[in-house]
């Protein structure tokens, strides 16, 4: 029988394997968390934007329709308007009818301004850009809504014609 004098020492592989692989597995974790997190909050800040931005067409549309309840009550409230000055609405809470005024106001974050103007047509009776008569019984409205985003302000508008039916 032969004896080895010399003895291998054996080397276990497996001494601090389950360390590194705890470690591997808190980093993957810890990444997918992060990118959830991330995605997330891009998510969200989206939505709100969403959200202003829908708020904004509304009140845009409720000032055309605010415009148009005034006309319904008195078109020469509407030809007392001049032509390229911003207007602001308010509700008159006293008489329950709508107001144009040029007294800067804000709907929360929001700011609405009014335009109205004047409608040109031709031979043909048709709206033109320029050239042509006034059409006295025509105005063209706009609604813009403005609200700061994150670096700018953003701007939403709403245009339409109104007429006097008297």
């Amino acid at each position: 029988m032969t004896t080895n004098k010399y003895k291998m020492k054996k080397i276990n592989f497996n001494k601090g394997s389950g360390l590194v692989e705890i470690l591997v597995a808190v980093f993957i974790i810890t990444i997918i968390l992060g990118s959830l997190v991330a995605v997330a909050s891009m998510y969200l800040s989206n939505a709100k934007e969403s959200l202003k931005s829908t708020q904004a067409a509304y009140l845009a549309s409720e000032g055309i329709e605010a415009v148009k309840t005034i006309r319904d009550t008195s078109w020469d409230e509407i030809t007392a308007l001049v032509h390229g000055t911003d207007y602001y609405l308010y509700f008159d809470t006293n008489l329950s009818v709508w107001k144009a005024t040029t007294t800067k106001s804000t709907i929360g974050d929001f700011s609405r301004i009014l335009n109205i103007s004047s409608v040109y047509r031709d031979t043909n009776y048709r709206i033109v850009l320029s050239g042509g008569t006034i059409d006295t019984n025509t105005k063209k409205v706009t609604a813009y809504v403005s609200w700061n985003t994150k670096n700018s302000t953003t701007t939403k508008h709403i245009s339409t014609y109104i007429t006097n039916f008297n």
